[in-house]
This record gives C-alpha cells, sequence and structure tokens, in this order.
C-alpha cells in the first residue's frame, strides 16, 4: 500500500523561529511536503532604540529590555521569533511616525516584504535538490501584497485559488479568507460570499471526496472553532463570572464541507482550539499555535492510497 506524508502548521504571526522548524520539519519527520496554512505575516514593528552609550533598548511583553552593543544581535532575534519586526529607530524618528499614519504603513509593507523574501530564499535553499513541497498560503491576517512575494518563487508555491497535487495524487484546494472578524482584517468576507469562493475552487476539483480542503478559517461550532467571546471594545465577555466561550468559525466553511465531504479538512485561524472535528466522513483538524514562545504546532497526516486518510498525529517543538 503506497503511502505519503504531510506536516502542517499555520498561524506563525511572523515568528522566525517558528519558520525555522517549518522549514527543518520535512527532514526531522520525514514527509514528502510540508504546509503552512496561512496568517503568516507579524502584527508589529518594535522600534530598537539607541540610547547612548552603546545601549540600546526596546519595549516588548510590557517590559523595556535594554541592552549593550555585544547584546543587540540577540534584542533583534528575540523580537523576530516573538513575530515582531525589529527596526532600528531615535527617539525623534519614533514621535514623527507617530503623526504619519501612511508613513508607518509604508514601514511595515516594508519589513514585512523584506523578512518574506529572506524566509523564500532560505526555503529555496534549504530545499534545494530535494523533493519536498514546500506549500505557503495566506490567511485573513496577511496583505495581499504578500503574494507577490510568494509568487516570486520557483520552487515555494501559494496554493491559494489553485488546486496542488499533494504526494499520494492527491488534490488540494486553498481558501485563506475568513468570515467577519472583530478586527477587520485584511482578507474577510460575509458568508455567503466565503461560500461562493469555496463553491469556485471546489469546482476544479476531479473528486471532492478524495481531496483536501486547506480553509484557513475553521467550521463553526466545533471542538475546532472555540474562542472566548468579545464585545464591540474588545473585551471578553463574561457569563456567570467566567469567559464566554462560543464558536466562532465559519458557517460556509461548514456547510461546504458538509457538502462535499472531502477526506480532509485542515484549518487555523484559532489558536487555541487545537484538535479534531468530524463532520460526517470528513476529518478536520486544526493543529492550533503556539508563535509568540517559538513553539511550532503542527500536524503530521498520512496519506494512504487506498484509504485516503490513514492516521494523523499533532506535533509540537
Amino acid at each position: 500500500m503506497k503511502e505519503s506524508k504531510i506536516f502542517f502548521a499555520t498561524d506563525i504571526h511572523g515568528s522566525d523561529r517558528c519558520f525555522r522548524k517549518f522549514l527543518n520539519a520535512a527532514k526531522f519527520y520525514g514527509v514528502e511536503a510540508i504546509v503552512l496554512g496561512g496568517d503568516i505575516t507579524g502584527k508589529m514593528i518594535v522600534p530598537v532604540v539607541e540610547e547612548g552609550a552603546g545601549r540600546y533598548y526596546a519595549q516588548l511583553f510590557g517590559r523595556k529590555r535594554v541592552v549593550n552593543a555585544d547584546g543587540l544581535a540577540g534584542l533583534n532575534k528575540f523580537i523576530a521569533d516573538a513575530g515582531f519586526y525589529p527596526h532600528p529607530m531615535t527617539v525623534e524618528e519614533i514621535d514623527v511616525l507617530k503623526q504619519d499614519p501612511a508613513g508607518v504603513s509604508d514601514l511595515f509593507r516594508k519589513l514585512i516584504s523584506a523578512t518574506m523574501t529572506q524566509w523564500i530564499e532560505l526555503a529555496e535553499e534549504r530545499l534545494a535538490g530535494s523533493r519536498i513541497q514546500c506549500l505557503i498560503a495566506p490567511g485573513n491576517d496577511d496583505p495581499p501584497f504578500i503574494d507577490d512575494v510568494l509568487g516570486s518563487s520557483s520552487s515555494v508555491v501559494n496554493p491559494d485559488s489553485r488546486v496542488v497535487e499533494l504526494p499520494g495524487g492527491f488534490q488540494m484546494i486553498s481558501v485563506g479568507y475568513s468570515n467577519r472578524t472583530p478586527w477587520d482584517s485584511p482578507r474577510e468576507l460575509d458568508e455567503d460570499d466565503l461560500a461562493a469562493l469555496i463553491d469556485a475552487e471546489a469546482a476544479k476539483l476531479a473528486d471532492p471526496a478524495r481531496a483536501v480542503f486547506n480553509l484557513h478559517v475553521p467550521p463553526k461550532d466545533t471542538p475546532i472553532d472555540q474562542a472566548v467571546a468579545l464585545d464591540k471594545e474588545f473585551r471578553p465577555v463574561m457569563k456567570g463570572g467566567s469567559p464566554y466561550i462560543t464558536g466562532v468559525g465559519s458557517s460556509a466553511v461548514r456547510d461546504a464541507i458538509a457538502r462535499y465531504q472531502p477526506m480532509l479538512s485542515l484549518h487555523g485561524h484559532i489558536h487555541e482550539s487545537r484538535g479534531e472535528a468530524r463532520i460526517g466522513r470528513t476529518l478536520a483538524l486544526n493543529p492550533g499555535s503556539e508563535y509568540s514562545e517559538g513553539v511550532l504546532r503542527g500536524v503530521i497526516v498520512t496519506l494512504s492510497e487506498k484509504k485516503g486518510v490513514r492516521g494523523y498525529q499533532l506535533v509540537a517543538g
């Protein structure tokens, strides 16, 4: 019986350490393909300020971290590993940017593009000469301009809006958009529009029942979409003195899985809902995320020519 293995991770949100672990997963776990499922960019610039006398500082996680010149590289690495973008700035430059939202956006775009370009080059270098498939898809938090960076590689593939053949001959479709969120992220749609997008991708498949659906947002009201409900001020909704946990996934995704019954669906988006869900014959998986701690959570899926999904293992490292 011919079998193959894929490794799936998601929601690394700019963590350089997690991306490097993602690339190493191919050899470490002995898989034929590695898939990064979305939300790959970071969320914030962290100024690294020289305060004189060879000392530098950055504000991160509510702390002022101060280092000398010998510790500067380590400080930059700490920031990048946590999923942020370190950038040398003076106090005066920070004050100017505080009054210039367009300038902040331009700098953010520049830092994201530079980091993504470095990651693509690293992937090409690490996987050169191997037959490992490397698939990197955007998610709802990822700005549209990163598609150009992902599309610049001859070996790293952006599977979004196309059919990709995984090892073993299984087809995979990918949709990085989510349903509406409180944060108004770059790739969000109303449920009807998200349903239409998934339908358009599913129509490209030869046999949905033998396919993999890589849909960034998980199906609604399942064990893999549970999160704390937030009010309009982004505060936790409380019931009975405790935070109210509810399903925040997509009804369009759930309906599509129920209708097409792919053998496997892969999801992220909800970091704290690591696990599996069963919708009819479909196995739905969310490996979760702990990117800010530098921990890469993922799942190894074994695909069988005869059985489709033969098994899976949630992993972390």
